[in-house]
């Protein structure tokens, strides 16, 4: 019974994809096919000529949104680089953008990726960098080292490319080398600072911090003990400038009151949840009491891409990690080649070196005063 009710589906289906194969593809019947090919499958769509015709034009309605991600992945339809990169560039902290991107690693095509990084599009090349960065893909330095120290290419586009590198060992170990051989441009120095010191790799933190020490003025006060810290009077105001400057990093991973970057715990009622000493405890010793759910991992490829985040979700067969950055980026298991929880906290040790005496009495007073409305 079951197979007859199967047969007369596909044939109802195949009965509509006829339909509209002589005639330009409604676009208020693009959900209405997605779902017809999605039912007959993939072998049964590669198998028939018309049903890839009209899968073609599918994917020239879908251009540009995350429906044509998926229909190019689950189709393994080939030649479709150019509409990934746009999704990817569009959506560069998404699943969507990044898998996107992953699909045109993937397919080997180094050279129309290349050729995007350093086209005319500029915001559009700052994008890939970083949705580049999110894939945690093993060629990342080959991609985007060559852009770091052109200074014919715009600020913004190196900086995002040292960032992306800055997430990956080999990318981290290349941004070193370059400052240890004195090649690495000033305009990029503040920013390779403020990244390599925060990287997760004790060796190349240690060369970081004497290749690229932080700069004069913060973290060259000894600590007074935990008890005169916590009665300093701080300043909240100052303290929400410290939450978002670049080398504290705060902003980078928390969300308060709707601004921020979503990875670790919202802290907009913080205040209303932990006393000030445990404030101070979690910038000090952040490995100490790590939140339950945001435990970090450690995950790895068989194809050399690296991640280091949040396992948001996980399924049978797939497994979604949130990377620093807030994006999302789904593992086929079965592509796995190492998956280990880490120890450490997701929030990097060494926060209070970043600042001053001071400026960590004001950063406490600023989160302490996050309460509850």
């Amino acid at each position: 019974m079951l197979l007859i009710m199967n047969v007369r589906v596909a044939l109802c289906l195949l009965a509509t994809v006829t339909a509209v194969i002589a005639q330009p593809l409604d676009p208020a019947k693009l959900d209405t096919m997605i779902e017809v090919l999605t039912r007959l499958g993939p072998e049964a769509v590669n198998a028939n000529p018309k049903l890839k015709e009209v899968l073609g034009k599918v994917l020239v309605g879908t251009r540009g949104t995350p429906q044509f991600v998926q229909l190019v992945e689950q189709f393994k339809v080939a030649d479709q680089n150019a509409g990934l990169l746009e999704v990817a560039a569009k959506h560069p902290v998404d699943e969507a953008g990044v898998t996107a991107l992953r699909l045109v690693l993937a397919s080997g095509d180094n050279a129309t990726l290349s050729a995007a990084l350093v086209g005319k599009d500029v915001p559009a090349a700052t994008k890939l960098a970083e949705a580049l960065g999110n894939t945690g893909a093993k060629q990342l330095p080959t991609l985007l080292l060559p852009l770091v120290p052109d200074a014919s290419r715009d600020v913004n586009l190196r900086k995002q490319a040292l960032r992306a590198l800055a997430r990956t060992q080999d990318g981290a170990a290349a941004l070193l080398k370059l400052a240890r051989e004195d090649k690495l441009p000033a305009d990029l120095r503040f920013t390779a600072t403020a990244e390599l010191n925060a990287v997760r790799w004790p060796e190349l933190k240690v060369e970081a911090a004497k290749l690229l020490p932080l700069p004069p003025g913060q973290g060259d006060q000894a600590l007074p003990p935990v008890a005169d810290l916590l009665a300093m009077k701080g300043d909240s105001k100052r303290g929400a400038e410290i939450f978002s400057r670049e080398t504290v990093g705060c902003a980078k991973c928390h969300v308060v009151n709707g601004q921020g970057v979503d990875f670790g715990p919202a802290l907009s009622e913080i205040g209303s949840k932990l006393p000030k000493v445990a404030l101070l405890e979690s910038i000090l010793d952040p490995s100490a009491g790590i939140s339950f759910g945001f435990e970090a991992w450690s995950v790895e490829t068989k194809a050399g891409e690296e991640f280091f985040g949040l396992i948001v979700s996980e399924t049978g067969e797939d497994l979604s990690v949130k990377t620093v950055g807030g994006a999302v980026t789904k593992v086929k298991k079965a592509e796995l080649a190492r998956r280990q929880q880490s120890k450490l906290s997701i929030m990097p040790a060494g926060l209070q070196q970043t600042m001053t005496v001071q400026e960590l009495a004001d950063l406490l007073e600023y989160l302490a005063a996050l309460r509850k409305k």
